[in-house]
């Protein structure tokens, strides 16, 4: 089974390795690492790990505290791809096929952010939709244009109940103009950081951009 752990390590050196020491003995396989963000409270990393079957998730929370100066900050199951992850990944599938650019941005979102779904929309509903997106019938929209990229906190009244229960995590971006947005979901969090935030706004108004210079003039 697979884990997305995130974590906040203290800005010392050997600290990445000493938690890959104790991931390993409580007999977790990391697959990959992403520095999410880093700041005064140290690096904020998403380790991607395997448990063998039979193994318990809660030995992962605490491999991890068992370093000093480790924080977790969430523990869920991951069931997405492993194969495309990486910002300059879903930059050069877009530049590969720039008139499937959104759809593109779109399907790939949830990979690059650890996420669970990504709707590009606009006022009048969904423009496209990832593998596993919600259905938005009934959802006000009624917070399009954006005047930027932002996180969505769940008590903006227009967030659905079910998303709520979920435990949803919500970041939007505009794409390309203030009422198109791509809206990106990660069911279970942890919450969006203002550092993926603004990586989502890099990307959607990249793959906006390259939309636009195929266009016919």
């Amino acid at each position: 089974m697979s884990y997305l752990l995130r974590v906040v390590l203290p800005d010392r050196p050997g600290m990445l390795g000493a938690i890959a020491t104790a991931l390993g003995e409580a007999g977790a396989d990391i697959v990959s690492l992403d520095v999410v963000e880093r700041g005064p409270d140290g690096a904020v990393d998403d380790l991607l790990v395997q448990l063998p079957p039979g193994r318990m998730a809660d030995a992962l929370i605490t491999a991890a505290c068992s370093v000093p100066g480790v924080t977790v900050e969430s523990l869920r199951p991951y069931l997405g791809a492993d194969d495309l992850h990486r910002d300059l990944e879903l930059v050069d599938e877009i530049a590969a096929a720039p008139r499937k650019a959104l759809q593109l941005l779109v399907d790939h979102a949830p990979g690059v952010f650890r996420a669970g779904w990504a709707v590009l929309l606009d006022p009048s509903g969904p423009l496209a939709h990832s593998m596993g997106a919600p259905e938005l019938a009934g959802v006000p929209l009624t917070w399009l244009p954006l005047s930027g990229p932002r996180r969505v906190t769940g008590d903006e009244k227009w967030v659905p109940a079910r998303w709520r229960d979920l435990g949803t995590e919500l970041a939007v971006a505009p794409v390309g103009e203030p009422g198109t947005a791509v809206l990106l979901g990660r069911p279970g969090g942890p919450r969006f950081r203002d550092s993926e935030v603004m990586r989502l706004a890099h990307l959607a108004g990249l793959a906006a951009t390259v939309v636009g210079s195929t266009a016919p003039a």
